[in-house]
Formats: C-alpha cells, sequence, structure tokens
C-alpha cells in the first residue's frame, strides 16, 4: 500500500497558514510554495541511496557519500512550475521534464496537452510536483504516462491534499510514496480542495 507522508513540522505548518490566507499576494505566496516544497523534499528524500566516496578535506582524506540514484523532476503544468525552482536548488544535477495536463470541468477527467518527456527516462527516481492533490486525477495520469516509459520508483510531493485525491492516487499506483504538507477535509462540489487555498496556479501567476 501507498505511504503517504503528511508533515508535523511547526515551520511547514506555520507557512501553509499563510498560504491559506486569501491576503497573501502572488510574490510572497510564490515564496511560501518555495519554502514548503525545500522543506517537503527534505522529507520525501530522506531514504535515497548513497554510495561511499573518498574526500580530501584540508586536513586529512575522509569518506563520505554522494547520491546513488539518478533523479528527475517533472512538474505538472501549470502549478507544478512554482515547485522547481527549491527542487531545483536542492536537487541541482537532477533532470527537469514537463508535462501539461489540466481537468476537463465537466467530466473532472484529466487531459493531457504537454508532454516534453524523452521516451527514454534515464532516471532511477521520479519526483512528480503538484501543489494539489485534489480528485487525484492527474498526478494518476502523469504516472501512468511515466510507467508507460518503464520507470518504476516514482514519488509525488505536492503542499495540500484531499482524501479523495490520495485514495485514487493509493488504488490506481500502490508503489507510489506521497508526501504533502497539509491533508485536508473534502472535495466541494466543483471538485476543489476545503478549506484548500484555492486554485494554486492563480495564486502564483496573479490571474486569479
Amino acid at each position: 500500500m501507498t505511504s503517504i507522508a503528511v508533515s508535523t513540522h511547526p515551520l511547514v505548518a506555520h507557512k501553509v497558514t499563510r498560504l491559506r490566507d486569501p491576503r497573501t499576494k502572488p510574490k510572497e505566496f510564490r515564496e511560501l510554495v518555495n519554502e514548503i516544497t525545500t522543506l517537503l523534499l527534505y522529507e520525501a528524500t530522506a531514504d535515497l541511496p548513497v554510495r561511499s566516496v573518498p574526500v580530501e578535506t584540508p586536513l586529512a582524506t575522509t569518506s563520505g557519500v554522494e547520491l546513488e540514484s539518478r533523479i528527475g523532476l517533472i512538474p505538472i503544468l501549470r502549478a507544478g512550475l512554482g515547485m522547481v525552482p527549491a527542487a531545483s536548488a536542492l536537487l541541482p544535477h537532477a533532470e527537469v521534464w514537463h508535462l501539461g495536463i489540466y481537468r476537463e470541468e465537466a467530466t473532472r477527467t484529466p487531459v493531457e496537452y504537454y508532454n516534453k518527456l524523452p521516451q527514454d527516462l534515464n532516471i532511477d527516481v521520479a519526483i512528480v510536483l503538484d501543489p494539489m492533490l485534489a480528485t487525484g486525477g492527474s498526478a494518476v495520469a502523469a504516472i501512468d504516462v511515466l510507467k508507460l516509459r518503464n520507470l518504476r520508483s516514482v514519488r509525488f510531493v505536492g503542499l495540500i491534499a484531499a482524501p479523495e485525491g490520495t485514495e485514487a492516487l493509493q488504488g490506481a499506483h500502490p508503489d507510489v510514496s506521497i508526501h504533502v504538507a497539509a491533508l485536508d477535509s473534502h472535495l466541494n462540489d466543483q471538485a476543489y480542495i476545503v478549506p484548500g487555498l484555492g486554485d494554486a496556479g492563480d495564486r502564483q501567476f496573479g490571474t486569479v
């Protein structure tokens, strides 16, 4: 069964509270997304495999470690773009591929409209980035695409999730770990997360 990690860190909770506030302007909203993403990725990558390497300090030779896995970052457009700067800063050697998926409002089904993934994914671990895990449709569709390219190690990192979204992702991909800052109450009739924070893309880019 999929593991779901909901952060209990007080810094994350503090920053999520500011994200929810409708008075938070786009500039501060983007900064908060960046900061929360860093904290979540710190937790989401805690079990990445490493290998031993020698290192010369100013005083002696000692042993250290370096990451063994080749990592790919896959933001789901458009809202996932706001999580990329923090992810790239923390994992500067990771490749970044963009995948555009939107939710068709009438049917609430995911529609892929942009795909910059190479056919041969020369990585070991993919980290899917999307602020909101609402119905779970976009996350499931994105991971379907990755697995069609024979990638088996996938992690999802988001900000806010609804139980409906985590259940959908668990059901479709029970091997994918989910890392979020908060697990909210439910979806409303428009499939928005409650209490949520509104539309993460609009709030990041000032298009409300």
